[in-house]
């Protein structure tokens, strides 16, 4: 006697499907109805996707200052400061001194809304090897990240609190001697960038930069100061003793994101994203890349959550989207920061360098 297996496999009659249920034995689908759908898990793995993507590179946004800004509320946010009191005065018997004013210094922020997406064919969702959906996804993270980081960097390069590295024998770290070279550059354009002279991110050079936070009253974070530096200035700034790689730290489990090292109080962070600078404004001696270092202490600049406007990932699957014949999906992002707003430019020290790699780096 021979059985049908397949006529006790009651299961395969409803198969929960990605877009619908599927009848396994005959291959019918059903539409998924409002109680019962896993759409909204897809939904939510891409959105995890994104936003984790997004998050691993974020350098600067995790040392702003973050101010919510509420639902129906105009774009705007206001940050207010204490002014100071001047020091006291020897008091003279018998007279009452002049009292001194007080009162506050606001600093506004506006939000603005950025975004993009990428459109993908059902023939390519189809056929592909890979899971386009979820590559596209992580590319967009990628864009987010990459899309803040500029926005907050290009905000910061509006400071004024600028030093300029001094130019020395980029093998022996003496200062650099010669025709024409200044010891002491107060512009890129008097910046070295040779194989005999170069301004360089050295030791000292981060020695006078905390020297210069310090008489500013910039106060630490977590008990150091914070830099942000490019890769090719930190490859050079390896080579110098002093340096304190990151898995040396009493405390390694405490690492920032991106975190490299700490010397002279100031712990590093590697940013791909740190200004690799040219042009007229920002070009050296010898006509090529300059590079951008920030030194901060706390609260030093601040971000704007916008209730509601956070970085939003928006799928829109062929069926809802896709035309008369469902033929391509949608992947994208938006979100509203307003960059970077500045709060106390004298916790915020630009530090130009040059370096090894100045000759060969993009602007970015």
């Amino acid at each position: 006697m021979f059985f049908d297996l397949q006529f006790f496999a009651d299961a395969g009659t409803l198969v929960n499907g990605t877009e619908n249920f599927v009848n396994a034995g005959n291959g019918t689908p059903t539409a998924f109805d409002n109680a019962h759908t896993l759409t909204p898990e897809l939904k939510a793995f891409y959105d995890t996707e994104l936003l984790e993507n997004a998050r691993a590179e974020l350098f600067y946004a995790q040392f702003g200052k973050r101010q919510p800004l509420p639902k129906n509320h105009k774009g705007q946010v206001e940050w207010r400061k204490w002014n100071t009191f001047e020091r006291a005065a020897k008091l003279t018997e018998g007279v009452i001194p002049t009292g001194q004013k007080f009162g506050v210094t606001t600093v506004t922020g506006t939000v603005d809304q950025y975004g993009t997406y990428t459109s993908i064919t059902d023939k390519l969702e189809l056929r592909a090897y890979d899971d386009v959906i979820l590559g596209a996804t992580e590319e967009m993270g990628a864009s987010a990240a990459e899309t803040q980081e500029k926005l907050i960097r290009d905000a910061l390069l509006l400071g004024t609190n600028v030093l300029y590295c001094d130019n020395v024998n980029p093998s022996t770290g003496a200062a650099a001697t010669g025709s024409g070279v200044v010891a002491t550059p107060t512009s890129c354009a008097q910046m070295e960038a040779s194989a005999t002279a170069m301004s360089l991110l050295t030791p000292a050079m981060i020695n006078k930069a905390v020297t210069i936070l310090k008489k500013n009253r910039a106060p630490r974070l977590n008990g150091r100061y914070y830099a942000v530096v490019h890769p090719s200035v930190a490859h050079d700034l390896r080579a110098c003793e002093g340096w304190i790689e990151a898995h040396k730290y009493a405390a390694p489990e405490e690492l920032f994101n991106g975190e490299i090292g700490e010397l002279h109080g100031v712990r590093f962070i590697e940013n791909a994203f740190a200004p690799v600078l040219g042009g007229n404004d920002y070009k050296n001696k010898q006509n090529t890349k300059t590079y951008a270092t920030w030194f901060f202490g706390k609260d030093a600049f601040g971000i704007i959550d916008p209730e509601g406007g956070a970085l939003e990932m928006i799928v829109h699957d062929k069926g809802e989207i896709g035309g008369p014949l469902n033929q391509f999906s949608t992947i994208g992002y938006k979100f509203e920061t307003n960059g970077a707003t500045i709060l106390y430019p004298e916790r915020l020290l630009r530090v130009m360098s040059c370096s090894s790699f100045s000759a060969v780096d993009e602007e970015n």
